[in-house]
């Protein structure tokens, strides 16, 4: 009974120990979301006004012509497009990103890593830079004729979702009803939209890839906070069982060695009695 006593406890300590890694885990993604949702909110009111101006620009002229769980729907993406018929070129940010396709032998044509926690609007400055490059050039010369982007979705602390859009070449929806934002302003554009938005389309991309940036890095954190929390309530959940089964086998240990003592007793009385 000593021994599984022992062998009880040691699993309630390493237990406890687990836990105070995974709380620690928790807390420390707890106040990385923090930092992560404002720097999204700092964000946002630039991204919706750059969104209303291509809007605008593209809502003004009819003519304009411009050629210039995430890992899930990116394998499903290129699965379409490969069915297609559509060579896919691959550009990837992020460690866990790389991992998979080099896992899956599938060549990059471009990666970028080491800020995945922290994006800095540099680092998407430069991956539009490469992407940009690649959309410039003719397709014989290794360019690329569409740009997708894929990422994680910030809905909430509880709920991150795959996004999928197509950034290049722009997409075009004619709708009835008025943008939540309200109507679109009637902008005069000097020396004409085309100008315009060839102007206004490298900041457009650089922004949707920076805010996705963004919002990748929330999502990230608050599923690692959501998996801390998790482990850590199932850890406490072991603590407890196994507390009471130590418990039980103390209790057990405690009886016995009163049984012990009473029978000990009782032949030394008569043993005792006899004697007399």
């Amino acid at each position: 009974m000593g021994a599984q006593l022992r062998a009880v406890r040691q699993r309630i300590s390493a237990i406890k120990s687990t836990a105070k890694i995974t709380r620690a885990q928790e807390l420390i993604a707890a106040s990385r979301i923090i930092k992560a949702q404002q720097r999204m909110r700092a964000a946002t009111p630039y991204a919706n006004e750059i969104q209303r101006a291509m809007e605008a620009v593209v809502s003004r002229s009819a003519s304009i012509d411009h050629n210039a769980n995430v890992l899930r729907e990116a394998q499903r993406l290129r699965a379409m497009l490969d069915g297609n018929g559509v060579a896919v070129e691959t550009y990837v940010s992020g460690l866990k990103g790389i991992a998979w396709h080099r896992f899956r032998d599938r060549e990059l044509a471009g990666q970028w890593s080491g800020f995945s926690d922290t994006p800095a609007q540099a680092n998407a400055a430069t991956i539009t830079t490469a992407l940009l490059d690649a959309f410039e050039r003719p397709a014989a010369e290794g360019g690329v004729d569409e740009l997708h982007l894929v990422h994680t979705q910030f809905v909430s602390m509880l709920s991150q979702r795959p996004s999928v859009r197509r950034l290049l070449p722009l997409e075009v929806e004619e709708v009835e009803a008025e943008p939540p934002s309200g109507p679109v302003p009637l902008y005069e554009f000097e020396p004409s939209p085309q100008a315009v938005l060839d102007a206004l389309l490298p900041w457009y991309v650089e922004n949707r890839i920076y805010y996705a940036l963004l919002e990748s890095a929330a999502a990230e954190i608050a599923a690692r906070r959501r998996a801390m929390k998790s482990a850590t309530d199932n850890a406490n959940k072991l603590l407890d069982q196994f507390t009471l089964e130590a418990n039980k086998a103390r209790q057990a240990e405690i009886t016995q060695e009163i049984s012990e003592i009473v029978g000990g007793a009782n032949a030394l009385a008569e043993t005792f009695a006899e004697s007399e």
